[in-house]
């Protein structure tokens, strides 16, 4: 019993609580908007709505998996890298298959159906890339300006944003992409190697713009930047949704309509406000107050797992730390930025607020690895230990 109680007392020491509870407040702040953004669909037999229930599931399985994980040496999880790539990939080709699309996405299979649970492979692909990308990085070290490194860097990146452009997922590959990038710049690649990408993108972009984006990605595109090249109809129908949330966010002004009393949420005037949305309920009904503490929240979940990535014994756990730090940030910038109608509108949740069982699940996922990392940066003392007047070589002289 004794050896139990000490084994639970180094468990909850080395756990790192901060970020555990940075991030059980965040989804506690995300079920809250999310019931009230569903709080119309809600019919007299249930309580609450479907969506919200199934956040709750994702977020609690999540956060099971997250211990779990938590408790293995993220060394070894690092080497198991071939079956959680052989999953993700498997996964994600499988959508070229059996992939299901929204109704008005027809180009967008993007989500597998298993009996009726949609699951979101991607989300997966996302961490299962900073850690295979972490392990690249490592692998190559102080050789990572050479040339051919730099070229099997490239294709590692590139695999994914391939993959999911090409079922439509956009959002997706911008973050891809993000992670790419800043993992890059962390792990000390030459500049001069960013100058060269930014000119071969640039140089392939009209390449990119006929094969690879949609009739529709393209439409979404030229609504925020260019709308005088498409018509008045066409226009009005495709910036519904992000002038929608715009006007709730403004009608919000400092402190918001009031929880469960905005017009546009309650109105269900604003098309998916439960998840790529969320933001318009936070700054409708919380005003400015709310959509400030939301943001902070997750500055201050990047700024410990970038701490944890500093403390971290070496250059994987750093990695994979900045990694997950850079796959929230990128999510969260995105997500704001299509709600205020700075980007165009590509779909992607807001960590650990949205409603979404994919991104849920995957996010805690990806904190598990994190608190992993955690774990093995504590300096662990030894501890006396005694099983049956059995003493270990760890006993205190």
């Amino acid at each position: 019993m004794k050896s139990f109680v000490n084994a639970l007392h180094l468990f909850i020491k080395n756990t790192d609580k901060v970020l555990l509870a940075l991030c059980l407040v965040a989804s506690g702040f995300g079920l809250v908007v999310v019931h009230s953004a569903t709080l119309n669909s809600i019919s007299e037999m249930q309580i609450i709505s479907r969506e919200l229930l199934v956040m709750i599931v994702s977020i609690s399985i999540g956060l099971v998996l997250c211990f779990v994980i938590s408790l293995i040496e993220y060394e070894a999880i690092v080497k198991m890298w071939p079956i959680f790539a052989s999953v993700c990939l498997l996964l994600m080709f499988s959508l070229f298959i059996w992939g299901v699309a929204p109704a008005n996405r027809s180009d967008a299979r993007s989500w597998l159906n298993f009996f009726g649970v949609y699951f979101q492979p991607s989300e997966l692909l996302k961490v299962g890339f900073i850690l295979t990308f972490a392990l690249h990085l490592d692998t190559v070290k102080a050789n990572i300006n050479h040339f051919k490194n730099i070229l099997l860097l490239g294709l590692h990146g590139a695999v994914p944003i391939v993959l999911v452009v090409a079922t439509g997922d956009l959002g997706s590959a911008l973050v891809f992409v993000t992670v790419f990038i800043g993992m890059l710049f962390v792990a000390g690649l030459n500049l001069r190697y960013f100058a060269g990408g930014l000119a071969f993108v640039l140089a392939a972009l009209p390449m990119l713009w006929i094969k690879f984006f949609s009739g529709f990605q393209k439409d979404r595109f030229l609504a925020i930047y260019f709308p005088e090249l498409l018509s008045v109809p066409v226009y009005k129908a495709l910036i519904y949704q992000q002038q929608q949330s715009v006007n709730a966010i403004g009608s919000g002004q400092l402190l918001g309509k009031g929880l469960f009393k905005g017009i546009f949420t309650q109105n269900n005037l604003i098309p998916v406000d439960e998840s790529d949305m969320i933001f318009a309920v936070i700054g409708e009904e919380l005003g400015f107050i709310g959509c400030t503490a939301a943001m902070l929240l997750l500055a201050f979940i990047i700024l410990r797992i970038v701490s944890t990535g500093y403390k971290s014994k070496d250059n994987i756990g750093g990695s994979i730390s900045y990694g997950i730090a850079m796959l929230i940030g990128a999510q969260a910038i995105i997500n704001i930025g299509v709600c205020l109608k700075l980007l165009p509108c590509i779909g992607i949740t807001l960590p650990f607020i949205s409603a979404g069982g994919s991104s849920n699940l995957c996010v805690y996922i990806g904190i598990g690895v994190v608190m992993s990392i955690y774990r093995a940066s504590r300096e662990i003392k030894p501890v006396n230990f005694r099983l049956s007047h059995i003493r270990t070589p760890f006993s205190e002289i």
